[in-house]
């Protein structure tokens, strides 16, 4: 029944198949064949997956990432950036960064901030001389960064599975998430002056200044958000709803850069990638439950204390899983199908699951833009008009300076739950 459960869905896998129809197959065939269970069973396991209150941040969150695009936000996020960190070595590639960052403290979407980044930064950076090739893939492997800094949608995904606090888990991704921007503007310093376009632009106090006025209620957004949530004034649901009505209020009515309709279009938008991510949610709530049910997790903890690994020794094994996992799944199944496998092993082994789950997260991260089906890649590929086989050349460098962060997260645990502890 286990090798049915794993087989028909790695096939469909290969063959094409949308990953919720793999889940749904593979639990089908284990009903039809193996478990005496009455049909009506599945459609209540799978609406059951949906039942979770922390799930209502999903598409509050992905609404308010796709408003930052049209409201004249992320822009003037952009705009300021790039004027506080222009002058340093590598002014722009640090500003592409740094803005990666900046936008992911608003929207949990990463290629959304690819998308809006790529279009805004993308020629400045082959101006600037930094080729092709380095310029897809910084954009492409910046844009992960948007997933582990928070609000989340892979965290809020992970704590719902895992029941985990959702705070909890966005305030110990903060430094993290600062620790991957730092590494990967390190690295773009050092690129910058190899390939001898390190100069940075004249800092213009007059011009900061201005852009600074002019970002101010696009920075108060992702202030309120975080403050709200960590503060204890609103759940992340809450901040959510919030997020989205003031994008709306400033690109309506501060920036006037948004209409009516350009709201209905972000709004239908918006439903559609929601739709996509809780379909796999409720399939995969069928799927794991099957998991349970024949006693898969439970197999794997005994081997695992059979094997009397350490902790590290785990760790490196389930980083490594995850990083392969990333190649060929998005974040949303790839933290669905792995959290109730994974769980009980990390909570027999004595790991805090709120440490896990960013460790999780940073994986999944990086899996956005590996190849070969990295999402951030296509993205990349339409918005940049960049051959795949370009960006795939491009993202490695940086895949290795996110995984160095990625060995320092996983083996630093304090790194993640300073923060985390204090909410």
């Amino acid at each position: 029944m286990t090798l049915t459960l794993a087989v028909i869905p790695l096939l469909l896998l290969f063959l094409g198949m949308p990953i919720f129809a793999l889940f749904i197959a593979g639990a089908a065939a284990t009903f039809a064949f193996f478990v005496s269970v009455p049909g009506v069973a599945l459609h209540q396991i799978m609406f059951g997956g949906l039942e979770n209150y922390a799930l209502l941040a999903v598409p509050f969150f992905i609404f308010a990432g796709e408003l930052m695009g049209g409201s004249g936000i992320a822009e003037r996020l952009i705009v300021w950036v790039l004027a506080l960190l222009g002058r340093v070595p590598g002014g722009l590639g640090v500003a592409t960064v740094g803005a990666c960052t900046l936008i992911g403290a608003i929207s949990g979407a990463s290629t959304a901030t690819v998308a809006v980044v790529g279009k805004s930064l993308y020629p400045g950076l082959l101006r600037d001389g930094y080729g092709k090739r380095f310029s897809a893939g910084l954009v492409s492997s910046s844009g992960s960064i948007d997933i582990v800094i928070p609000p989340s949608i892979a965290m809020i995904l992970y704590g719902a599975s895992a029941e985990q606090s959702i705070p909890k888990l966005f305030a110990a991704g903060v430094l993290p998430g600062i620790l991957i921007a730092l590494m990967m503007s390190v690295h773009v310093v050092f690129a910058a002056l190899r390939m001898g376009v390190a100069s940075g632009r004249k800092f213009d106090l007059r011009y900061f200044l201005r852009s600074t006025w002019d970002a101010v209620p696009a920075l108060f957004m992702p202030i309120f958000v975080l403050a709200s949530i960590y503060l204890g004034l609103a759940s992340p649901t809450e901040a959510g709803g919030f997020a989205c009505l003031y994008a709306i209020l400033v690109g309506r009515y501060v920036y006037r850069c948004m209409t009516w309709s350009q709201v209905l279009d972000c709004a239908v938008r918006s439903a559609i990638l929601t739709s996509q991510i809780l379909v796999i949610v409720a399939t995969a709530a069928l799927f794991s439950w099957l998991l349970t049910v024949n006693g898969v997790p439970q197999a794997l903890t005994n081997w695992l204390q059979s094997l009397q690994l350490h902790q590290w020794s785990f760790l490196v094994c389930i980083n490594i899983i995850l990083l392969i996992v990333g190649c060929f799944l998005d974040p949303t199944s790839a933290i669905l199908v792995l959290t109730p496998l994974f769980l009980p092993l990390v909570k027999a082994l004595g790991i805090d699951p709120i440490h896990f789950g960013i460790i999780m997260t940073v994986n999944v991260a990086i899996g956005m833009f590996t190849p070969p089906f990295g999402l951030n890649l296509f993205v990349a590929q339409t918005v940049l008009g960049v051959p795949l086989e370009t960006l795939y050349r491009g993202v490695l460098p940086f895949a290795v300076t996110q995984i160095l962060a990625l060995l320092i997260i996983t083996y630093w645990p304090a790194l993640s739950l300073f923060l985390a502890n204090a909410v």
